[in-house]
């Protein structure tokens, strides 16, 4: 991540406010997801030089999506995630955004299993599938 110095306060901002909703305190927050209690205070305090691994914990523990301190720090929100039972997890995210985060998931799995598709087969799968969904009022 290479926000800026105002980015990285917002962050603080809304990593506090959160961590105090969910833990009595950083220690806490940070042992839930196996990092250091100095590392969570440096990302509490605003500070540049934490590890990308770092924002995702934090992320983790905060339940938040993957890529939420990112959004914060270019001045956008966190999308919160909770938990449905062991197998499930659901995330909220905005309606403007569905498309866009179908098709990336959709490109993202057809790159990870099928090695032997072309791109555009991958946007017409995408594009196919962004399709069916929208049709069945899910997105």
């Amino acid at each position: 991540m290479t926000p800026t110095d105002q980015g990285f306060q917002r962050l603080a901002r809304y990593v506090t406010r959160r961590r105090m909703e969910l833990y009595p305190s950083r220690k806490a927050a940070a042992d839930a997801v196996g990092m250091s209690k100095d590392t969570w205070a440096k990302i509490e305090r605003g500070e540049p030089g934490v590890r990308g691994g770092s924002y995702i914990k934090v992320e983790q523990a905060l339940q938040w999506a993957t890529g939420s301190c990112e959004d914060i720090c270019s001045g956008g929100e966190p999308t919160p995630v909770s938990a449905l039972d062991d197998r499930y997890i659901a995330a909220s995210v905005p309606p403007d955004e569905r498309e866009a985060v179908a098709r990336q998931a959709v490109q993202s799995a057809s790159i990870a299993v099928a090695d032997n598709l072309t791109s555009k087969q991958i946007r017409d799968l995408s594009s196919r599938i962004v399709a069916d969904l929208k049709e069945r009022g899910i997105i």
